[in-house]
């Protein structure tokens, strides 16, 4: 109805202001005072509920908090599934309502046993400290006497996360494809919209959605730039490529791995074009070589790293900056010879999934968010 447009168009108001106003005074000096106020009223404690036992506690000195679906009797042993919240590596958090109500559901829905890791966030660490949390944390849930202790299968465990919790998911996922210890431990790895490269900021969904509420480009440019230990004297340079310009040799043996004229279809390229500077910035990529390096930007991995990777979904959202990295990492892994589900919302915008409940339920968080569940529930 009109009523409930007008309803939603007012919420969508509401949450992209938080990222206009980090477009426009900045992040490094405005992050902990952002997440205090988004922890202090968002955030949850660890209330059980008749389906759901819900704890905080430690796993090898990260944070974590644990959902517990309650055991059937036809399924004695539960899946298990780690899950990453997103927010920029910067914001957000484990604890609080969006996805403290996310994991219930999905240890209810699942009779799983969610680990949802409070990793340490910028301006408090940055890359790659980020990922070390969750390897701790991941490394000690998957010891075979922690999982006894938690009725978990071993042989059912799925990695997943949000936004720049997809990307660190995904990152996780090419870690444990090296180590003959933990590659055969993970099931799956579920991505929802994950970000997943910073050398190319002129895809067609980053040119499509360039100042799209809750994620414009100079927004996901600037959270890049702290996760990395940059200097957001950079931004302008890096949203229009000149940190990947043709005369910057350390990203030229890169560029054709992120080639979207061959790794899009043309239903999603239609008329735009590449923006490759002939005379760039080299400077960027010498002080940030964290750009070139796949732990932090997971779709430039080695071919010999992404074939060895676990049956994965990706959810894609149309309205979204983050859409093509998306896709290109769908691409990437069937090239790699990896099986992959693609789950694309044509009316879907970034970050949509936790928005289930009042005052920011929409039907489209609804949609998505069961379609993640139901993909879990049918292959883990």
């Amino acid at each position: 109805t009109l009523g409930s447009v007008r309803y939603e168009h007012f919420l969508i108001f509401c949450l992209a202001f938080q990222s206009h106003l980090i477009q426009y005074v900045g992040l490094s000096h405005h992050l902990i005072a952002l997440n205090f106020i988004i922890v202090s009223f968002g955030r949850k404690s660890a209330w059980s509920s008749p389906n759901v036992q819900i704890t905080d506690t430690e796993f090898d000195g990260v944070e974590v908090r644990v959902f517990e679906g309650f055991p059937k009797a036809k399924e004695p042993l539960k899946s298990g599934v780690i899950y990453i919240h997103g927010g920029g590596w910067a914001l957000a958090s484990a604890r609080i309502s969006y996805y403290d109500e996310l994991c219930s559901t999905m240890a209810e829905e699942l009779n799983a046993v969610i680990v949802s890791v409070e990793y340490r966030l910028v301006p408090r660490v940055h890359f790659p400290e980020q990922l070390y949390d969750l390897e701790r944390a991941a490394k000690y849930f998957l010891q075979p006497q922690v999982l006894e202790r938690y009725s978990v299968d071993p042989a059912r465990i799925a990695i997943s996360g949000d936004s720049a919790g997809g990307n660190l998911a995904a990152a996780l996922g090419q870690q444990f494809s090296k180590d003959d210890t933990f590659r055969n431990k993970i099931k799956l790895q579920a991505l929802v919209y994950p970000v997943l490269q910073a050398l190319d900021f002129n895809t067609p969904s980053y040119q499509q959605n360039v100042n799209s509420p809750i994620l414009p480009r100079l927004v996901m440019v600037r959270y890049w730039i702290d996760y990395l230990r940059g200097n957001q004297d950079f931004v302008q340079a890096m949203v229009v490529n000149n940190h990947t310009a043709l005369d910057v040799e350390q990203a030229t043996a890169l560029r054709a791995r992120l080639n979207w004229l061959s790794l899009l279809p043309v239903s999603i390229t239609k008329d735009y074009k590449p923006v490759v500077q002939t005379v760039g910035n080299a400077q960027i990529v010498q002080e940030l070589p964290q750009l070139l390096d796949a732990r932090s930007a997971p779709l430039i991995a080695d071919q010999e790293v992404l074939q060895n990777l676990p049956k994965t979904y990706i959810l894609t959202c149309e309205h979204d900056v983050l859409r093509d990295d998306g896709i290109m990492y769908v691409k990437r892994l069937e090239n790699a010879g990896v099986d992959v589900t693609h789950d694309h919302f044509e009316d879907a915008f970034h970050g949509c999934m936790i928005f289930t409940s009042w005052p920011t339920n929409f039907s489209v968080g609804v949609r998505t968010r069961d379609s993640y569940i139901k993909w879990l529930k049918q292959n883990l």
